[in-house]
């Protein structure tokens, strides 16, 4: 009787700190809280986000972290069904890094890469040709003026064969001129590589090509 009683003690002692420390919470079924709001109003920690169908655009569920309001680390989404959808990277409230995208059957349908901008330092230093020597590279100093930028490789695949279906590269929200993109050829796991350039064979030596005769020949 006795241990029942501390129990419940302990319960309400943490219930009580807990109702101190966060002005909103919920509690799941194994009384871990999430969904947390601080005094300030700032939503913090694990939690649970669900979204109803709208406008036909699909619903969907999300669990992640937040820090003082903004998303932070990694973000899942799942479909309303229970399927993962989405692997998201967040910071500074943006999304940051690789991002990964699938079908309702689980195959994967993109990878995204993202630039999260810092709010309080905006500013960046990139690589750029020399105006006056194309063949030097200079730092150059530039200013966001959104706050999540594309940037790096994005890969879109076959949903039906898993097969690349086309690449994107972006420098800073810019697309990058000097890319490739690839076709349905390429496995999902290949390493994309430049090809050599094909060499010219002279007129000369094609005509002389033909005329030669193998060495025993009649």
């Amino acid at each position: 009787m006795n241990k029942i009683c501390l129990v419940l003690f302990l319960l309400l002692i943490g219930q009580f700190l807990l109702g101190q420390q966060w002005s909103d919470y919920t509690l799941t079924p194994r009384g871990d809280t999430i969904n947390r709001v601080d005094k300030q109003k700032l939503k913090q920690g694990p939690w649970s986000l669900h979204y109803e169908q709208v406008r036909g655009e699909p619903g969907f569920d999300e669990e992640g972290y937040f820090e003082n309001d903004k998303k932070e680390g990694v973000w899942k989404k799942y479909s309303l069904m229970g399927d993962l959808i989405a692997n998201e990277f967040y910071k500074f409230g943006y999304r940051d890094g690789k991002q990964q995208y699938y079908t309702s059957l689980g195959d994967l349908l993109r990878e995204e890469s993202w630039k999260a901008v810092n709010p309080k330092n905006p500013y960046d230093t990139i690589s750029v040709p020399d105006l006056d020597h194309p063949d030097i590279m200079v730092e150059k100093i530039i200013k966001h003026e959104v706050a999540e930028v594309k940037n790096g490789t994005w890969t879109y695949y076959n949903s039906a064969t898993g097969a690349v279906a086309k690449i994107e590269k972006f420098i800073f929200g810019q697309v990058d001129k000097g890319q490739r993109t690839n076709g349905d050829s390429v496995p999902k796991n290949a390493s994309i590589k430049d090809s050599s350039p094909v060499k010219q064979i002279p007129k000369e030596v094609k005509q002389w090509n033909k005329t030669k005769k193998p060495k025993g020949g009649g």
